[in-house]
């Protein structure tokens, strides 16, 4: 276990290694063979960087752009390594890389605190990192009280769930990786430690609320009929829910084919409903939207609606509503406002209203509408999962929980 003090991250903001320096590393450089022999000499062509470069290469992930190693670079080279850039920021999605990336830096600052270094990967480190991730002593001046609390006594620190724990993990995996080093999750030293941490403090997964029909019909009702944003906002709704779409595939959505670089799909209507091409993790996939039985919940009228009073046929295909709501600007909308507008108009329209306020709030999100889709269809199962682009059927029974809740009594099939 590493607790060289001179290798303590003390900075978890500073840069991943660039994409300009894995092409440096690609190309002859002008230096002489005495340069290369002494770094050869002083270990660095081995893998194990100096106590400074380990340091260095403790710092957490930011912009994949250094303009200073830039102009380093053979100017027949420069366009490729923007291009690799692009190719590097495209092979995993933002909200995954600003997740690890935090994770990453929430790691090094726990390794600064305790006196060890992340760099090169250790197991034994890992595995007491996790160890205080569940007891709740991972964060700055938790560290005391967590440990008392571990002889039985109550303290305020918070554990981490195990769901977060396991993101964690799979975060400084990745973080490794882009290193150049490997970080084995099956060593004994992580891998008993998780196993004891999952059978101690897992607990059922908390599914967010499915929306039926009855109930969208009922927040579509609470939306202003006549506002610019009123009818961007009944799209996304009745899109969302008919398309069984993630929060993120309904603001990614364009008018068209290649229409914008950070879309992730476009539409097309046709007479029968509307085609939605999505890329996802796995490639694309082809979404179909059926025009619904009467307008006022039909998706498709809803979508031509919205185009036309916002004047829009190219580009994003929801954007954000400005000048107190007579204006639509170019900017696409951000996927946490699906999140936000579900909640608003959930709790606008009284669902769940048994519940007090602040727990019905907690249980809808984006999520709600992809869910409600899966639990309301009266369809075979092999329509919904492929609808939701599941690749297995046990997923998408997950989703119906709703649906199938009490269909079988067997206390009565029992004769009770």
């Amino acid at each position: 276990m590493n607790t060289d003090p001179e290798t303590r991250n003390d900075d978890p903001s500073a840069d991943l290694p660039d994409i300009v320096e894995v092409v440096m590393e690609m190309v002859p450089t002008s230096r002489g063979d005495d340069a290369t022999r002494k770094d050869q000499a002083s270990g660095r062509d081995e893998g194990r960087p100096h106590t400074q470069d380990r340091a260095d290469d403790a710092k957490g992930p930011a912009p994949l752009v250094a303009p200073d190693t830039a102009t380093a670079l053979p100017g027949h080279l420069q366009g490729l390594a923007r291009r690799a850039r692009i190719y590097v920021e495209a092979a995993s999605a933002p909200n995954t890389r600003r997740a690890y990336s935090a994770d990453w830096a929430h790691f090094t600052a726990w390794c600064g605190r305790q006196g060890l270094t992340p760099l090169p990967p250790d197991p034994q480190v890992v595995g007491l990192y996790i160890t205080a991730l569940a007891a709740g002593a991972a964060e700055a001046g938790s560290d005391r009280s967590a440990y008392r609390g571990s002889r039985g006594k109550k303290t305020g620190a918070k554990p981490h769930a195990v769901s977060t724990i396991e993101r964690r993990l799979s975060a400084l995996v990745w973080n490794y990786a882009q290193r150049g080093l490997a970080l084995d999750r099956k060593d004994r030293a992580i891998a008993t430690v998780m196993a004891g941490i999952r059978n101690r403090h897992a607990a059922p997964p908390r599914q967010k609320e499915a929306l039926g029909p009855d109930e969208l019909i009922a927040m579509l009702e609470t939306l202003e009929r006549g506002s610019l944003r009123g009818l961007r906002d009944r799209a996304m709704l009745l899109i969302g829910f008919a398309g069984g779409l993630r929060r993120s595939e309904i603001t990614g959505l364009d008018c068209g084919r290649d229409q914008t670089e950070d879309g992730r799909g476009w539409v097309e209507v046709l007479p029968g409903g509307l085609l939605v091409m999505l890329r996802g993790k796995t490639g694309w996939r082809e979404v179909e939207i059926g025009r619904g039985s009467s307008d006022a919940t039909c998706p498709v009228v809803a979508l031509e609606t919205w185009l036309k009073f916002a004047r829009i046929a190219h580009g994003p295909l929801f954007r954000r509503v400005t000048g107190q709501g007579k204006k639509v600007g170019p900017e696409r909308l951000a996927d946490r406002e699906i999140a936000r507008l579900v909640k608003r108009t959930a709790l606008a329209a009284g669902v769940r209203a048994d519940l007090p306020e602040a727990d019905r709030a907690a249980l809808f999100s984006g999520h709600s509408l992809r869910a409600g889709l899966a639990s309301s269809a009266e369809v075979e199962e092999r329509h919904v999962q492929k609808q939701l682009g599941h690749a297995s059927a046990e997923m998408t029974r997950k989703y119906q929980r709703r649906r199938d809740r009490f269909r079988i009594n067997l206390t009565k099939a029992a004769g009770l």
